[in-house]
């Protein structure tokens, strides 16, 4: 019954997963590595991911603990592929250009800045969600966020930023 529950799970929420472990790594070797990682230890703990009720929060935050534990044992340079990963965009060409430019620039963070990122902006999760996510205090997110977006600022400028974020000074909330 555990498989076939967690069979379940893996045929509604794998896409969303796996594009989600694709934006953490920024390669679709390593997130599809991750996402392997991830679904090995949520099926292992299952009945916990069951009873914790949203099973999708909790397998993110496997997620993010598997990348950033991935990341402080080897550290590596984790360059972007030329393959995105995304589906296909409907706007032209100058749409898959500001993708990769944006890519690049993601690839210059570390994976515990582009984790914070992803958390805040794609997620729109609090500081407080975040530190649980990734075991730091609120302020460390805080202070995270704001050297990722001053980083990506200097390499994309201020009017893509204000694209990215919505227009505020750190678009996430607190």
């Amino acid at each position: 019954m555990v498989a076939a529950t967690f069979d379940a799970f893996l045929g509604e929420a794998l896409p969303g997963l796996a594009r989600y472990a694709h934006v953490l790594t920024g390669d679709r070797h390593a997130a599809e590595d991750l996402l392997q990682d991830t679904l090995l230890k949520a099926f292992r703990g299952w009945r916990r991911v069951r009873a914790d009720g949203n099973p999708v929060a909790y397998v993110k935050t496997i997620m993010v603990r598997t990348h950033i534990s991935r990341w402080r044992a080897r550290r590596p340079a984790h360059p972007i592929g030329d393959e995105a990963g995304f589906p296909a965009d409907r706007g032209g060409y100058d749409r898959i250009d500001d993708r990769d430019v944006l890519h690049r620039a993601l690839s210059t963070l570390s994976p515990l800045q582009r984790a914070v990122l992803v958390l805040s902006f794609l997620d729109e999760q609090s500081d407080a969600e975040i530190a649980i996510a990734v075991q730091r205090r609120p302020a460390t997110v805080r202070s995270l966020r704001a050297r990722g977006l001053h980083a990506l600022r200097a390499v994309l400028g201020d009017d893509a930023m204000a694209d990215i974020t919505g227009g505020g000074e750190d678009g996430a909330s607190a």
